[in-house]
């Protein structure tokens, strides 16, 4: 039963049946590069892939990848042009640049890469490497992401559906055990997530986000900060389809889950102004009480800060300002703007957008309050201010 299994599995993906095996192993010994035979370049790939993680956990992307493009380097020299060990290398790189923003493309190129390594460069027996059977899966996964960023939707769930169809049948046969299964299951379930994302397919995201959530609850607890980024991509789903009393539940989740982790005045701020926000965009008067809250915690831990957290904060009080003129309470909004009008100055200079902004609101408070030649005199500053901005920025 066990070989009639192992042999369905690399009779099902093709791409997997021509590169998912290592050649014998006394034909790949007399294949490899007498360099590999050293101590030093294996000791500097060791040393570089573990540079390279470090660098990805600080969120140092660009060094990190620097060090992932060394990597495939000393691959190379370590174990030559025909061990899958260099597509994983690929691979790796593929990652390092998804990582980075505006890179989609080389991470494509570099998972096609090693997939023509793959290709190329094994043949049989098929059934000798779970590793290479594992990379095969991770290969899948990486090209899916890079084709989802580079908006090639159904190209990239055509690879996540491979990825998703070999883990589980690695599974049945045993070579990964259920728990390894349930983390690979998350993170092609999020992928899948996100390509419906892409395509405005918000239904068939939602049980996607809700399945990549149940795992990696499993996998790695309730309140793991891994759980963050999909409570909110999942609040923003279900905050699309108008189901805004679990969005705005998820979004607090996050919330929770960020405070309980000893953040930063400013990442706790974020977080709590998120929530707030999402507060507002439900539209319902029984969700005002928390975008007040929210709104006036991400204040708090704002309100001393200097720097970016200054200017931050000033910016987060024009968007409470903005929900108390929606919701009737204008005076509150003006007192709180005249107040606001000098730390503007401080932050941003004379000449700013928003100075310029402010004069304008308070100008239409005057003006709506019948002061007609205060309002006059606010407007006309706040258009000259906004002119001299946009013309000397």
């Amino acid at each position: 039963m066990q070989e009639s299994q192992e042999t369905h599995i690399s009779n099902h993906l093709d791409e997997v049946v021509a590169a998912v095996s290592i050649t014998h192993r006394k034909k790949f010994r007399n294949k490899l590069p007498q360099t590999a035979l050293f101590q030093p370049p294996r000791e500097k790939l060791h040393l570089c892939e573990e540079k390279a993680k470090s660098y990805s956990n600080s969120h140092e992307y660009k060094q990190a990848v620097h060090e992932l493009v060394r990597c495939v380097a000393l691959t190379r020299i370590c174990y030559g042009d025909s061990h899958w060990k260099l597509a994983e290398a690929h691979v790796n790189l593929a990652q390092g640049y998804l990582q980075l923003k505006g890179l989609s493309l080389q991470a494509k190129q570099h998972a096609e890469k090693a997939r023509q390594i793959l290709a190329n460069s094994i043949v049989p027996p098929y059934n000798e490497n779970t590793d290479v059977f594992k990379f095969s899966i991770e290969l899948f996964h990486t090209m899916g992401r890079a084709l989802l960023s580079l908006q090639k939707f159904k190209e990239a769930s055509e690879n996540l559906t491979k990825a998703e169809r070999l883990s589980k049948e690695l599974l049945q046969c045993g070579r990964i055990i259920k728990e390894e299964w349930i983390e690979i299951e998350a993170r092609i379930r999020l992928s899948f997530a996100q390509v419906y994302q892409g395509q405005k397919k918000s239904k068939e995201a939602l049980s996607h986000y809700q399945a990549a959530l149940e795992y990696v609850e499993i996998s790695k607890g309730e309140k793991s900060h891994e759980c963050v980024p999909i409570l909110r991509e999942l609040a923003i789903v279900e905050q699309a389809l108008g189901l805004h009393d679990v969005s705005i539940n998820h979004f607090l989740q996050a919330h929770l889950i960020i405070l309980s982790r000893s953040p930063s005045q400013v990442e706790a701020a974020d977080s709590a102004h998120i929530v707030a926000h999402a507060a507002v965009a439900s539209g319902r008067h029984e969700h005002h009480d928390v975008a007040e809250q929210y709104f006036q915690e991400s204040m708090a831990r704002l309100k001393d800060s200097e720097g970016m957290g200054r200017t931050k904060f000033l910016s987060i009080q024009d968007e409470f300002c903005h929900f108390l003129q929606m919701t009737g309470q204008k005076e509150r909004a003006i007192s709180i703007l005249r107040e606001s009008l000098e730390a503007k100055v401080e932050a941003f200079g004379d000449f700013s957008p928003e100075v310029a902004e402010t004069y304008r609101l308070l100008g239409g408070a005057d003006l709506a309050q019948g002061n007609h030649s205060g309002a006059h005199k606010k407007l006309k500053k706040g258009d000259l201010i906004f002119l001299l901005s946009a013309t000397f920025p």
